[in-house]
């Protein structure tokens, strides 16, 4: 195998901190329009139930000025994670050239021994790409959850206006009378409580 075969997979895998990394929200922010809108599907109406409630959380964490704000932030620090391993491919891919081009002029114990030296550069740059993603990942989780917390005083709160009963998440309903979805007044209460929050990378322990 040539080494800049090697080395262009690295690059590849240089890039793999995972886009889910880089949201709040999951799955993309909704349009606030379709807070209360059903799923898309044959509307089924019917009348409403007394005490039988919505919530989408992942449309609240998308759509509330802190999800939005927390997601811009961690696509910020996924951009600087990607710097800092650009900053050490870099001279390893100087280094994999420059091997390419005077390999023929070594012997075979001079190749062998440049050769592992690269190969073992490339492998702790493999490491570091994959701490950094389990840093992001991390980040996201603990703003998530801070997030979460601060949403569920509101969401008792909305629940309690209402007379709910029961309360199901929206995207595991099929069809029906959607008035008691709470995500709409979830996310304002939610904007009035908590509008940003401030964070940086979490820093892991190298394995």
């Amino acid at each position: 195998m040539k080494i800049r075969t090697l080395t262009l997979a690295v690059l590849v895998a240089a890039m793999a901190v995972p886009a889910a990394a880089q949201t709040i929200g999951g799955s993309g922010r909704s349009q606030p329009s379709q807070l209360q809108a059903q799923p898309q599907s044959q509307p089924l109406g019917g009348p409403l139930i007394p005490g039988v409630c919505l919530l989408s959380r992942e449309a609240v964490f998308a759509n509330a000025a802190v999800g939005r704000a927390a997601s811009t932030r961690l696509q910020e620090l996924t951009q600087a994670a990607h710097t800092e391993i650009d900053g050490q491919r870099a001279p390893i891919e100087t280094d994999a050239q420059a091997f390419e081009r005077e390999a023929a002029g070594l012997s075979q114990a001079q190749r062998d021994e440049r050769r592992q030296a690269l190969t073992q550069r490339l492998q702790v740059l493999q490491q570091q790409v994959a701490h950094n993603s389990l840093e992001i990942e991390a980040t996201r989780a603990k703003v998530l959850e801070q997030i979460a917390n601060a949403a569920q005083p509101v969401i008792a709160q909305v629940y309690a206006s209402k007379n709910c009963g029961l309360l199901f998440d929206r995207a595991s309903a099929l069809g029906g009378n959607f008035g008691n979805d709470l995500t709409a007044e979830v996310v304002a209460g939610l904007d009035a409580r908590l509008p940003a929050i401030a964070f940086d990378r979490e820093r892991l322990p190298q394995s």
